[in-house]
């Protein structure tokens, strides 16, 4: 099912970083994030809801600044 807050979502393994872009635009990266976590976001229907649940304030995270050029 399509989520109504998460537009879409990475997953670097080796790194054990997840990114995330929020239907907003906004994109974050949350650092730390074992596999078995990110597989079960993965697996999630309501993946909003499992990332409030299980993701969210639970990593450290950084904002990617829109790559857009002027």
């Amino acid at each position: 099912m399509p989520s109504t807050v998460i537009r879409n979502y990475r997953y670097d393994a080796a790194r054990r970083a997840l990114q995330v872009t929020f239907v907003t635009g906004r994109r974050y990266v949350y650092e730390g994030v074992p596999p078995d976590v990110f597989e079960a976001f993965r697996a999630a229907f309501a993946k909003g809801s499992f990332f409030n649940r299980e993701i969210r304030d639970r990593y450290p995270y950084r904002e990617i600044a829109n790559e857009r050029s002027a």
